[in-house]
């Protein structure tokens, strides 16, 4: 089983082919596009291919170190002007061609006129361990 995070982009990634902004949906639209995403992950908990995910609001702040003794530095929020991830949800699956499937069937979650978003995600493997030479 091999992790993958898929990041559902609200600002940043290649345009989707239902391009309404969730901001100019109609509530109906946003709790049907909701109830979408809790189904994929309720049906995916079935499977146990999925680990966990959440929406995340459209405020953020960088924060960096600034050396000893002095408080970490700022910059932001950037709602805005930056690129914004809406969300992320991670996966357990047995290869990449099943993290490539059910990201699909995620981007067509459906958006403005309960039409499918077709939205881009980002699909990014965990980091693993490199292997090590025994002698």
């Amino acid at each position: 089983m091999a992790k993958y995070l898929l990041l559902k982009h609200y600002r940043g990634a290649p345009t989707a082919v239902n391009d309404v902004p969730m901001d100019q949906w109609t509530p109906q639209e946003i709790s049907a596009h909701m109830q979408y995403m809790r189904d994929f992950a309720a049906r995916l908990e079935q499977t146990g291919e999925f680990v966990e995910g959440q929406a995340l609001a459209p405020e953020g702040t960088f924060v960096r170190y600034d050396g000893e003794g002095n408080p970490p530095v700022t910059d932001g929020p950037f709602a805005e002007t930056k690129d914004l991830i809406a969300g992320w949800m991670v996966i357990d699956v047995d290869s990449y061609e099943r993290a490539v499937e059910l990201a699909g069937e995620l981007s067509a979650a459906p958006g403005a006129g309960g039409k499918p978003i077709h939205e881009w995600l980002e699909l990014r493997p965990f980091l693993t361990e490199p292997p090590t030479i025994t002698e």
